[in-house]
């Protein structure tokens, strides 16, 4: 946890962040939040610090690259075992999240990408093989993202902070 709670500016720096992170100048960011382009620098590292910003990654349009199939599994493991399974599953091939769920029977949601049918079906064996139980399997047509609400916000502090 940050050792200093995010305030307005922290905010609009990680939703210009997360507009687009590649092409957003850290002058960019000053602009819209009245501060100097110095004091997003250090707002950024102390955010990465922190850990609230864990990294930057690429958004990849996995139907657009040739993996038309994006499948969510809803699985069911045993509590005290989930978490220490994360990074199992992401070591199987085919597999690009893993997300713990803390309400329902089913408290993991494997993420698996793949060109057709017989590049999903291993997946969802090797977790059965962990022990793990397959509930639910849901092919997505679409999958969009957008910045968190929250973040957006015009401030002009001007204060240099």
């Amino acid at each position: 946890m940050s050792e200093e709670p995010i305030d307005d500016v922290d905010r609009a720096i990680l939703y210009a962040l997360q507009e687009d992170a590649r092409n957003m100048s850290s002058g960019d960011i000053a602009e819209r939040t009245g501060t100097s382009d110095s004091t997003v620098r250090k707002r950024i590292q102390r955010l990465e610090s922190d850990g609230i910003i864990k990294g930057y990654s690429a958004s990849v349009d996995y139907q657009e690259s040739g993996y038309p199939l994006r499948m969510l599994l809803y699985c069911t493991a045993a509590i005290p075992d989930r978490g220490e399974l994360v990074s199992e599953i992401l070591a199987i091939e085919g597999v690009v999240s893993v997300q713990e769920l803390v309400t329902g029977e089913q408290n993991l949601l494997v993420t698996a990408v793949g060109e057709v049918d017989s590049d999903i079906t291993p997946v969802a064996q090797e977790l059965l093989d962990m022990g793990l139980t397959v509930a639910d399997e849901v092919l997505v047509r679409s999958h969009e993202t957008t910045p968190f609400g929250t973040f957006d916000s015009e401030t002009q502090t001007g204060d240099g902070s």
